[in-house]
C-alpha cells in the first residue's frame, strides 16, 4: 500500500491539480479572441485535464458492460466541442472534476485514521513470569497470563487486577475526565492510562478482543450498516443515457433517410441530420441537472468551511436537513470537558493559607483533579507555598512538607491519618455531582469541589432545536446523577446514562429502527461507532479524538457547539436550492426537447443558449449559499 502523503497514496491531490489546470486554461481561453489558435489550444488543454478522471471512470464502466450519465457527460463535452461550444463543455468538466476531487479526499482518510487507533495502542507489555519481568509484544499476550502496568503507562490489554491500587484515566474510551479507581478484582481496560501506582493482573482476553479493538470493530460494522446516499441524478443512470443516445441516433437516421437531409454538412437553409441530432443531444444532456446537486453542495461546503463547519462530502449536506432527532454526548460536547473549581470550604485556618497550600501541593501531583486545581488557582493569581519532600499515597493523594510541618492533598481516605473518628463523622457529606479534594495539615482543613460545567451556548442550542421541532437526547457514560443534573441545566429532552460504546450504538440504532433520522454530536473515541451509525455524525473539532473526527460527517472545527445551528441552516438552504435547480434544469430540458422535435428549423444556437443559460442559472443560484451568514438565530 502506498504511503500516506504520496501522490499515489492520495489520488485526490492529482485530481485537484487537474481540476485547477482545467479551470485556469478555461478562464484564460475565455479572455482570448474566439476561435483563435491560442484559445483552441487552451480549451484542448482544459478538456484533457478535466476529462481525464471522468474518462477513466467511463472506460472502467464500459469494460464491465455499464454506461451511465458519466458516459453521456463525456459525449456531451465532446459534442459541445464539435459545434463550437467549447466553453460550456469546459465549465462542465471544471465542476465535475472539482467535485470528484473533494469526494475522493473526504473518503480517503477514514481507513488511515482507523489505522491510527492501532498505532496509538501500546506495542509491548510487561509480563510476569514466575516473578520475573519479561517484555513481549502485546499481540502475544494470551488469556491467563500475568502482566504489570506501572504509573503513567498505557494498559496493553483488558486484565483483572490482582495486586496494587491505582486509578485509570478512561477518557479515551468513556469520554469522562474523572479517573476510575482500580483495586483487586477490578478490570483495567486496554487503551486507558494508569495514573499512579503499580497494577499487577491477569489477562482476561487477547489483544484482538480488548475494549479498544472492540470499538474499532464497531466502527467498521456501523459503516457497513449505513447505505450510501443515492443522488437524484444517478436515478437516470444507464437507461437515461441509452435513451438519449438512441433518440439522437433515431433522429439522425430519420432526418437523413426519411427527410433526405444532408448527413453531415448542412446546406443553405437546410440543416444536416447530424446538426439536428447534435441539437437534441445538447438539449437533452443533463449538464444543468448533473450540476444541480454538486454546485449547491460545493457552495455549502465552502461557506461552512469559511465559518468553521466542515462538511465531509455532499451526503452530509443533504442528510442533515432531514434530521428530526439530535443525540448529544455529555462530556466535551454539552460540557466544557474540563473540571472547574465550583466551591471552596475552609473548615480550619484562613482561606488564603488554604489556597496557597493547596496550589503548592497540587503542583506536585499529576492527577487530573490536581491539574484542574492548579489551572483554577493559577488563574486567580494565587502564589503556591514552597513544598518539599513530596510523597504520593496510592489511591489517596499526596503528602509534602512546608518547612518542618507535613500537609496533604487528597480524598477522604487521606483524612483518616489526620483527623479523629469523631472529626471524620462530623464532616459534610460528599457531593453527589462533583469531585472533591481535601487539604489538611497543622491548623488547616478545607475542601475543594470541582465539576464539569455546561457550555455557555448549550442551553440556547437546545432551546433552538426544540423550537425547530427536533427531539433531543443525551447519551453518556457518566453517572446517572451527574447526567440528570446536566440534562436539567441544558434543557435536553431525555437522558440515557452509564452507557458503554455498545450502549450508545444500540440507542441510536433503536431510534433509527423507529423511523427517526438521527444526528449524533460527540467528541471521544467511544463516540466514533455511534457517529458512524447515525444518519449524520457531528464531531467537536478542537477536542475531538482522531477517531471521532474521521467518522463524523460534519466537524465543528472551532469547538463551538452553536455552529451546529449554522450547519443545519446551510443544509436546509442547500436542499431548497437543489430542488429549485432540479426544477429549472428538468424544465429547460423538457421544453427544448419538445421544440427540437416539433420545430425542424430550430437553430442550434437556441438549444445551446437555453442549455447553457439553465446551467449558468443553476450555478448562480447555488452560489447564493456562499453568502449565508454565520449568525445562529433563525
Amino acid at each position: 500500500m502506498p504511503e500516506s502523503g504520496t501522490a499515489e497514496g492520495e489520488p485526490w491531490r492529482g485530481m485537484a491539480v487537474r481540476s485547477a489546470v482545467c479551470t485556469v486554461a478555461t478562464a484564460t481561453a475565455w479572455w482570448l479572441p474566439a476561435e483563435s489558435p491560442a484559445s483552441r489550444l487552451l480549451f484542448a488543454v482544459a478538456y484533457l485535464a478535466g476529462a481525464l478522471d471522468l474518462a477513466k471512470e467511463v472506460f472502467a464502466d464500459l469494460r464491465k458492460g455499464h454506461f451511465n450519465t458519466e458516459f453521456l457527460m463525456l459525449l456531451v463535452a465532446l459534442g459541445a466541442g464539435t459545434v463550437g461550444a467549447w466553453g460550456e463543455g469546459a465549465l462542465l468538466l471544471i465542476l465535475f472534476s472539482a467535485s470528484a476531487a473533494m469526494e475522493e479526499y473526504a473518503s480517503g482518510r477514514t481507513q488511515r485514521e482507523i489505522g491510527a487507533l492501532f498505532k496509538g495502542a501500546p506495542k509491548f507489555a510487561t509480563r510476569l513470569d514466575e516473578g520475573r519481568e519479561v517484555e513481549l509484544p502485546v499481540a502475544d499476550l494470551k488469556r491467563g497470563m500475568q502482566v504489570r502496568v506501572r504509573a503513567g503507562e498505557q494498559v496493553p490489554v483488558d486484565f483483572e487486577v490482582l495486586e496494587g491500587e491505582s486509578a485509570c484515566n478512561e477518557s479515551m474510551l468513556t469520554g469522562e475526565v474523572e479517573p476510575v479507581s482500580k483495586r483487586r478484582g477490578d478490570t483495567a481496560m486496554a487503551g486507558t492510562v494508569n495514573e499512579w501506582g503499580v497494577l499487577d493482573g491477569t489477562v482476561l482476553r487477547a489483544a484482538g478482543d480488548s475494549a479498544l479493538q472492540r470499538i474499532i470493530r464497531l466502527i467498521h460494522e456501523a459503516q457497513q450498516q449505513r447505505a450510501p446516499t443515492q443522488r437524484f441524478t444517478d436515478r437516470f443512470g444507464t437507461r437515461y443515457t441509452a435513451a438519449v443516445i438512441t433518440g439522437c441516433v433515431a433522429l439522425f437516421v430519420y432526418c437523413g433517410w426519411v427527410e433526405n437531409r444532408p448527413l453531415f454538412h448542412s446546406a443553405p437553409g437546410l440543416s444536416s441530420a447530424f446538426y439536428r441530432a447534435m441539437t437534441l443531444l445538447v438539449v437533452l444532456s443533463p449538464c444543468a441537472l448533473v450540476l444541480s446537486v454538486p454546485s449547491a453542495i460545493l457552495s455549502a461546503i465552502a461557506c461552512g468551511a469559511r465559518q468553521g463547519v466542515l462538511f465531509r462530502g455532499g451526503t452530509a449536506v443533504e442528510l442533515l436537513a432531514g434530521v428530526d432527532t439530535v443525540a448529544l454526548d455529555k462530556t466535551g460536547t454539552l460540557t466544557e470537558g474540563e473540571l472547574q473549581l465550583a466551591h471552596v470550604e475552609s473548615h480550619i485556618g484562613t482561606r488564603e493559607t488554604l489556597l496557597t497550600v493547596a496550589l503548592g501541593l497540587a503542583r506536585l501531583s499529576h492527577h487530573p483533579v490536581s491539574r484542574s486545581l492548579v489551572r483554577a488557582l493559577s488563574r486567580e493569581g494565587i502564589e503556591p507555598s514552597p513544598m518539599t519532600d513530596s510523597e504520593t499515597v496510592a489511591g489517596q493523594g499526596i503528602k509534602a512538607r512546608l518547612g518542618s510541618e507535613s500537609f496533604g492533598l487528597g480524598n477522604r481516605k487521606l483524612l483518616t491519618g489526620w483527623l479523629t473518628a469523631e472529626q471524620l463523622a462530623n464532616l459534610p457529606a460528599a457531593p453527589a455531582q462533583a469531585n472533591e479534594t481535601w487539604v489538611m495539615g497543622p491548623g488547616l482543613l478545607g475542601r475543594f469541589e470541582l465539576q464539569d460545567r455546561l457550555r455557555p451556548t448549550a442551553r440556547g442550542l437546545i432551546d433552538q432545536l426544540h423550537a425547530d421541532g427536533l427531539q433531543t437526547l443525551m447519551l453518556t457514560g457518566d453517572r446517572e446523577e451527574a447526567a440528570v443534573r446536566m440534562a436539567q441545566e441544558s434543557g435536553v429532552g431525555s437522558v440515557r446514562a452509564q452507557l458503554s460504546p455498545e450502549g450508545k450504538l444500540a440507542a441510536v440504532q433503536d431510534l433509527r429502527a423507529q423511523g427517526r433520522r438521527v444526528a449524533m454530536i460527540g467528541d471521544g473515541v467511544n463516540d466514533a461507532p455511534v457517529l458512524a451509525a447515525a444518519d449524520v455524525g457531528v464531531a467537536m473539532g478542537a477536542r475531538g479524538s482522531d477517531a471521532a473526527l474521521e467518522q463524523a460527517d460534519v466537524v465543528l472545527m472551532n469547538d463551538r457547539l452553536e455552529q451546529f445551528l449554522l450547519a443545519r441552516r446551510l443544509s436546509r438552504k442547500a436542499v431548497v436550492i437543489i430542488r429549485q435547480n432540479l426544477w429549472v434544469s428538468l424544465g429547460a430540458m423538457a421544453v427544448m426537447a419538445g421544440l427540437t422535435l416539433v420545430w425542424p428549423r430550430l437553430p442550434l444556437w437556441m438549444g445551446v443558449a437555453t442549455h447553457e443559460g439553465s446551467t449558468v442559472l443553476v450555478v448562480m443560484n447555488s452560489l447564493r449559499l456562499l453568502f449565508t451568514p454565520g449568525r445562529t438565530s433563525k
